[in-house]
């Protein structure tokens, strides 16, 4: 730190240090001292009052002593700088005055000014990781670098310039290496980068800094959530519990094990690890999609090999099946949806509509008010209301009618769309 400049310049005359601790130093005028350092710290002129309230009789005995006369009775202590910078230099005690003294008995005082210049540079600097990564590396990351410079979430995960840097260095290696091809294990890609198969785990800085460039150079959407921080992660090949999230299919093909599968008639059962490392080379027209495996399972049954292609997501959709949904939308199919007539259902279609584009596949209302019409035992619908982006009439026709129409319950309808 630079030592405390302009006009309270470093003593030139000698300073009397054993008189100076008598008169100063001692631990009842402690106080004193510490305001004057802030105040030469700020670039304050060492004049006027300041006050101690609810002064100690040790502490107002010690400002009688400094100045050589009764500080007052008030309830508060109050001392003129003045004074005290009068009194060191007509004693000879510190002849440059009060500045000179409180440097002398605590040390230089660094300039909040030049203080802050310095972390802010250092800050600056801290983002010399990024600067070099992205010009020869990756150019489509210096939007995101600039908004990381601005939004403060580089300062708040590190807490200080020399930790920034340091994690920012981390966060420009993963992006370096970024996409993996083929697609690696989240944990496994963080022990070769890092030398730590836990670098990477959900909470750290690390983390939340390598996802956030990971969305910024796939362009991966905002979401929340572990199912959606495994697909975010997904986007870039790197694998988070790629063999848990699984997709059912029927006589979906593309690859050695889906055209066996569909030569057989049988549902297949595909991993995000599959999915992301070896996703199907074939994208057919249509893809029906259903929500419940009763529906898929019935279909192979009846159907087997005659099936057109069919999904099932299995409830909420999952890093699985919202990977290969996008496949095969972005390679030209056009994804037809069918689920439970109820709240829920209405949730997990809409969920599935924000990740990825689909027709209704026998679900808009019409199709609500003639299951219903047809099942005159219907259960009654419960939870709480939502809306369907996909068709506004339907949530309206639910809460008129207000019945649950389960998939199994028109599974006829759907198998005979199946079997056409």
């Amino acid at each position: 730190m630079s030592e405390h400049t302009g006009t309270h310049r470093q003593p030139a005359a000698p300073v009397d240090r054993d008189r100076l601790t008598r008169l100063l130093g001692g631990p009842d005028l402690a106080w004193l001292v510490d305001r004057v350092r802030r105040r030469m710290a700020r670039d304050e002129p060492l004049t006027g009052p300041v006050t101690l309230g609810a002064p100690t009789s040790g502490q107002r005995a010690a400002v009688e002593g400094l100045l050589g006369r009764a500080p007052g009775a008030g309830r508060a202590l109050n001392v003129r700088l003045d004074a005290v910078d009068a009194v060191l230099r007509r004693s000879g005690v510190s002849p440059d005055g009060l500045a000179a003294a409180v440097t002398a008995l605590t040390g230089p005082v660094a300039r909040l000014a030049d203080v802050r210049e310095r972390e802010e540079r250092a800050w600056r600097d801290a983002f010399d990781p990024l600067d070099e990564l992205i010009p020869t590396h990756r150019p489509e990351l210096a939007d995101w670098a600039e908004r990381l410079r601005g939004d403060g979430l580089a300062r708040r995960l590190a807490r200080t310039p020399q930790a920034a840097k340091s994690l920012l260095g981390d966060t420009a290696e993963a992006l370096r290496r970024l996409p993996a091809e083929p697609a690696v294990s989240l944990p496994a890609f963080a022990a070769s980068t890092f030398g730590d198969a836990h670098a990477l785990d959900d909470g750290t800085p690390l983390a939340t800094l390598v996802l956030s460039g990971v969305r910024a150079l796939t362009g991966f959407p905002d979401g929340s959530g572990a199912e959606w921080r495994r697909e975010a992660w997904a986007s870039a090949g790197l694998l988070k519990d790629a063999l848990s999230a699984t997709v059912l299919t029927l006589c979906l093909r593309g690859s050695p094990a889906l055209d066996w599968s569909a030569d057989e008639g049988e549902p297949a059962v595909l991993t995000l690890r599959q999915l992301t490392r070896h996703p199907p080379r074939t994208a057919p027209a249509v893809v029906r999609v259903c929500e419940n495996p009763a529906v898929l399972a019935t279909a192979a049954d009846t159907l087997g090999a005659a099936c057109p292609p069919l999904v099932c997501l299995q409830g909420q959709p999952s890093a699985a099946a919202l990977t290969l949904l996008r496949h095969l939308h972005a390679h030209g199919t056009t994804l037809r949806y069918h689920g439970d007539f109820d709240w829920g259902g209405l949730r997990i279609a809409s969920a599935l509509l924000r990740h990825v584009p689909w027709h209704p596949w026998r679900y808009r209302a019409t199709d609500y008010r003639t299951a219903v019409t047809a099942t005159p035992l219907a259960s009654p619908l419960t939870g709480t209301s939502t809306t369907a982006g996909w068709d506004p009439d339907l949530p309206a026709a639910l809460t008129e009618l207000g019945v649950r129409i389960e998939e199994e319950t028109v599974l006829d309808d759907l198998l005979a769309d199946l079997g056409q």
